[in-house]
C-alpha cells in the first residue's frame, strides 16, 4: 500500500499540474476578443449603452475629438462573456473599461481624472485644451 500512495501522489501531482498549465494556456474566444480588439485599436471602451458612467467616459473623449472603438457589451450575444473574460484580464467586472493604446487606464472615475490631469491627452498625442465641466 505504501508503494501504491508513492506512486500516485507524484503521479497524481503531475497530472494536476499539467491540467492547471494546459487551462491556462487556453485561452477562450472571448478572452482573445478582449486581447484582439485591444491591440487593434488606439483607444477601446468596453461599455454599455444605458450606463451613465460609460456616457460619462465616452464624453471625455468626445471633447478631445477622438472616437473610440466601442464595444457595447449590452448590445452583444456573447456580451456576458466578454465581460466575464474582460473581468479576468483587468480585474474588474465594471463598465466602462478604458484602453489606451493598449494600456487599461480604468473606468470612468479614472478616465476623468486622466483627463483632468492632462494624461489623457498626452497618451493620446492630442491637445488638451478642452475641459469642460463632465
Amino acid at each position: 500500500m505504501a508503494m501504491f500512495r508513492s506512486i500516485s501522489v507524484p503521479m497524481l501531482l503531475f497530472t494536476l499540474v499539467s491540467c492547471i498549465s494546459m487551462a491556462s494556456s487556453d485561452a477562450s474566444p472571448e478572452s482573445e476578443f478582449v486581447k484582439k480588439t485591444i491591440s487593434s485599436h488606439q483607444i477601446v471602451i468596453f461599455s454599455k449603452s444605458y450606463c451613465p458612467y460609460c456616457k460619462r467616459a465616452k464624453s471625455v473623449f468626445k471633447e478631445l475629438d477622438q472616437v473610440p472603438y466601442v464595444v457595447e457589451l449590452d448590445e452583444r450575444e456573447d456580451g456576458w462573456s466578454i465581460q466575464t473574460a474582460l473581468g479576468e484580464i483587468v480585474g474588474r467586472r465594471t463598465v466602462p473599461q478604458v484602453f489606451i493604446n493598449g494600456k487599461h487606464i480604468g473606468g470612468s472615475d479614472d478616465t476623468v481624472d486622466a483627463h483632468e490631469s492632462g494624461e489623457l491627452a498626452k497618451l493620446l498625442g492630442v491637445s488638451g485644451n478642452t475641459k469642460a465641466e463632465l
